[in-house]
């Protein structure tokens, strides 16, 4: 059974995204205890109210619901195989970070294992809308997780998309981030031509103006190269990398070829080679010039 009304929630990860919505939560009026890899990244949250732990079974134990928002679903795994011991049978565990499809069955089977809820829950947005709590979840799982998860959803997002299909939160993700890497490396490579062909870039902004070929993310993400504000990142460099990886893994297990995907891939490994990982993935504009460690200067 799960409780209708959860007042504990476990965050596991309190990066970037983890770490806005743990401080949603506790605003929110839950009950919020977070674990982080490295406990000093943790650490300001408990100006929020949320407790913060040294392992993940002392952070999920007796929680109503577990949220992980890590690296990796390696990391995922691990992290939840050493939360175990302190699962609570009937907890639902919301599994937000970005892993791919061929992990969902492993998270299944250690749902099942551990006696409690999973559900796929990615979520679709960066930093700032992570910390306005104004993500959109995308959720597929067990009818009866729904009610228990309405509190710990609306405290993070401003939307919830229930998906009936097992996985389809994950593949819509993917989906949804090939978009958004591409309009990223789009705006990049022509900031980088602009910069090649000694072209103003204020000159293409300009001249897109309030057309069909005019949109927000070209504004934000032209704006984060053009003012030097790459860090702290919205997302970072390294992780739209494994991000994209993940993309054309998903592609080629659907039959599908993904050569933009791929090629951005490819950019997003030189420009964290130059030195960009921790930046924001606007800096696949560097990969435009040379290819190795302090030569993506554009200069």
């Amino acid at each position: 059974m799960t409780s209708p009304t959860p007042t504990s929630v476990a965050v596991l990860g309190t990066g970037i995204m983890g770490a806005a919505m743990a401080r949603n939560l506790a605003r929110a009026g839950l009950a919020v205890t977070a674990w982080n890899r490295s406990r000093a990244k943790a650490e300001p949250l408990a100006a929020d109210g949320v407790r913060v732990v040294d392992e993940p079974a002392e952070a999920v134990r007796d929680a109503d619901v577990v949220l992980t928002m890590l690296h990796d679903a390696s990391a995922v795994l691990d992290v939840m195989r050493r939360a175990a011991p302190g699962l609570r049978p009937g907890a639902v565990w919301a599994q937000s970070t970005t892993a791919g499809l061929d992990a969902l069955d492993d998270f299944a089977a250690l749902a099942a294992e551990q006696k409690i809820v999973f559900v796929d829950a990615p979520v679709l947005g960066t930093k700032a809308p992570a910390e306005a709590g104004e993500l959109t979840v995308l959720a597929a799982g067990p009818d009866a997780a729904r009610s228990a998860l309405a509190p710990v959803f609306d405290a993070v997002g401003s939307r919830t998309v229930w998906l009936a299909e097992e996985g389809a939160a994950s593949r819509l993700k993917l989906v949804l981030n090939s978009w958004v890497l591409a309009v990223t490396h789009g705006t990049a490579e022509a900031l980088a031509l602009a910069e090649g062909l000694g072209v103003d870039a204020s000159a293409f902004l300009d001249a897109v103006a309030g057309g069909p070929l005019d949109m927000g993310y070209l504004r934000a993400k032209a704006g984060l190269l053009l003012n030097g504000a790459l860090t702290p990142p919205s997302f970072a460099t390294a992780t739209a990398e494994k991000d994209a990886r993940l993309i054309v893994a998903a592609g080629e297990r659907a039959g599908v070829r993904l050569d933009v995907a791929a090629a951005g891939a490819e950019r997003f490994r030189r420009a964290v080679a130059q030195g960009h990982g921790d930046e924001d993935m606007a800096a696949s504009y560097f990969a435009s010039f040379g290819d190795g460690p302090g030569d993506g200067s554009g200069e």
